[in-house]
């Protein structure tokens, strides 16, 4: 399928020959059909000579409408501008056609109608003139008169031509779809139409629903139609409907799109290039990008490069044409050509003009991902395949996140260094945890302060530690650990109670660091023993006869059930002894010497 725009002037019979050409009524308001004038979009399709069939989006051609038409023409790749031998050039054609080439719509056909009321040539001598300055100057020309289907057959041929230059369509892209209209139909259900201009749309699919300056959330499609029939998948370019489920059809408006989850970010900052004069244009600028028409400021940098401030998020991606338009004066200002939907603040004295310059080299050709890369630092990779930048090889890739290269060794070099400061002021902890670093650093996410982490470094328990860095406790901390190993040197598996260890001051923190320095055994929270208390106990357990039940471990070891329990679970765990079904243990290892 294709799809293709009809403008003109509001009285060139663009709907006349809609219906000619299709035999379907494009107007849909009776109010419309009454006033023979065009108020809102239209839709109708035929089937070409060729068997190709072709969707006409038929926009209002009066200008107290002009945002109407935008929306219908916005997403659309091809155009049918239509205007009268008998009235020729108009005002209202004027601005059709510069929206038209503001958008960069490069293929078209120009239909002369009313050819049975007045010689065609001289206009269509006129309408060459001007189109020849515009994206459309190679449109073929036909002469037509829809009553008495004069140039009918020559219009559809000229339009079998149109589609076959087309370009092809990328049906695996991610899905945005611009909503032009929302609708219930009951037993159905919430109803959304728009034009499909890349990707495919499949039942069951769950999207996005972007809705313009009300925030997001999913959908699931419960069925699709394309031309009124059943669809399923429906491939780009084309025409569709989409029955969405579970949402009423008040939360969707003309302007809203349905997304591929992950597929697209929205952005309220832009940079891009402005083919078109700024200069004497009002304050009050707005954008038209796909259906969508957002109020916009607008700040010249230099050249044709302007950064552009939405009063609300679209989804948008670089490369992605749209046009501004000044309301007030009923004038298209020019087309925009998005170069960059993260751009970084202009802070410094002569920053707009550098960033002008560096704009005008991206927009030579596509984006040099490293040197995105470079200008972000640190950016997540969906964002960078949301604006159209792949993925570049040397980033350093961090979950979803990616990390200019350059940046990451300025960055792993502070983080070494923030190791060893707190090493040196802060002994008694075993490193900084990985949430203080990511926030030192400035980084977005954790994930970003572990793959920073490199030999000698690792992360233990939240924390990077250096390995190779020999244990050191403070003083304070070492004599009150001596104290307690000479207490358990008559019964070395009595553990002290709570109270003792408080008395030390040997807290929680004080205990942990022990144990890094190898000088306490933690066999778990509230019972410490001295260091190598594990291998002295399997030694005495050896001697009693196996297997043994925990009473008899217990008493052979001369202490507590609150130590004996998590004692024994401490050997099962590394292998010393093996517990039995019955509960009894046996010992595995025997050390080659008693203590």
């Amino acid at each position: 399928m294709h799809v293709i725009a009809t403008a003109g002037h509001v009285d060139h019979g663009k709907s006349t020959l809609v219906r000619a050409l299709t035999g379907m009524e494009p107007d849909r308001w009776a109010q419309e059909r009454r006033r023979g004038m065009t108020i809102d979009l239209g839709f109708a399709w035929t089937a070409l000579p060729s068997g190709e069939r072709l969707a006409f989006v038929d926009v209002p051609g009066h200008e107290r409408f002009v945002p109407n038409m935008l929306a219908g023409v916005g997403p659309v790749p091809a155009a049918l501008v239509v205007v009268a031998a008998d009235e020729g050039w108009m005002p209202q054609t004027a601005e059709h056609v510069a929206a038209l080439d503001a958008l960069g719509v490069r293929h078209a056909v120009l239909a002369v109608t009313r050819a049975d009321l007045a010689d065609p040539r001289p206009v269509l001598r006129a309408v060459r003139d001007r189109l020849a300055r515009t994206a459309l100057a190679r449109a073929a020309a036909v002469p037509v008169s829809a009553p008495t289907g004069q140039g009918l057959a020559e219009l559809r041929a000229a339009l079998d031509d149109l589609v076959a230059g087309l370009p092809a369509p990328d049906t695996e892209a991610p899905v945005r779809l611009w909503v032009d209209r929302s609708f219930a139909i009951r037993g159905s259900g919430t109803v959304v139409t728009g034009t499909l201009g890349a990707g495919t749309l499949r039942t069951g699919d769950t999207l996005t629903l972007y809705a313009a300056g009300r925030g997001e959330r999913p959908v699931r499609i419960r069925g699709l139609q394309s031309l009124g029939r059943p669809a399923d998948p429906v491939p780009a370019v084309a025409r569709v409907a989409v029955n969405l489920r579970g949402i009423d059809p008040a939360a969707v408006r003309r302007g809203d799109a349905l997304l591929t989850p992950s597929g697209w970010a929205a952005s309220a900052l832009i940079d891009a290039r402005v083919d078109g004069d700024l200069a004497g244009v009002g304050s009050a600028l707005v954008l038209h990008l796909g259906s969508a028409a957002v109020p916009v400021r607008v700040r010249p940098l230099g050249g044709a490069m302007a950064r552009l401030t939405l009063a609300r998020p679209v989804p948008v991606a670089a490369g992605d044409v749209a046009l501004l338009r000044d309301p007030g004066r009923h004038q298209v200002v020019g087309r925009v050509t998005v170069l960059d939907t993260e751009p970084t603040p202009l802070v410094r004295r002569g920053a707009a003009a550098a960033r002008a310059r560096e704009l005008a080299e991206a927009a030579q050709g596509p984006p040099d991902p490293a040197a995105v890369l470079r200008r972000h630092g640190v950016v997540r990779a969906a964002t960078l395949r949301a604006t159209g930048v792949p993925v570049p090889a040397v980033a350093v890739v961090a979950g979803d996140w990616l990390v200019d290269p350059k940046l990451a060794e300025r960055l792993r070099v502070r983080l070494g260094e923030a190791v060893a400061e707190h090493r040196q002021g802060a002994p008694i902890e075993a490193g900084p945890t990985v949430e203080s670093l990511r926030a030192l650093l400035g980084v977005p996410d954790r994930a970003v302060v572990s793959v920073l982490v490199a030999p000698p470094l690792a992360i233990r328990d939240g924390r990077v530690v250096d390995v190779t860095a020999a244990p050191r406790l403070p003083a304070p901390v070492a004599a009150a650990v001596a104290a307690l190993t000479r207490e358990l040197t008559v019964a070395p598996f009595r553990a002290p109670e709570a109270a003792r260890l408080a008395a030390l001051g040997l807290g929680r923190r004080e205990l942990a660091a022990a144990e890094r320095a190898g000088t306490l055994l933690r066999v778990t929270d509230g019972v410490v023993l001295p260091a190598g208390a594990e291998r002295r106990a399997v030694a005495v357990l050896a001697t009693i006869p196996q297997p043994f039940t925990l009473s008899q471990a217990r008493q052979a070891l001369g202490t507590t059930r609150r130590v004996a329990v998590p004692l024994l679970e401490l050997l099962d765990r590394r292998g010393l002894t093996r517990r039995l079904p019955d509960d009894r243990r046996s010992v595995i290892e025997a050390p080659l010497k008693s203590f």
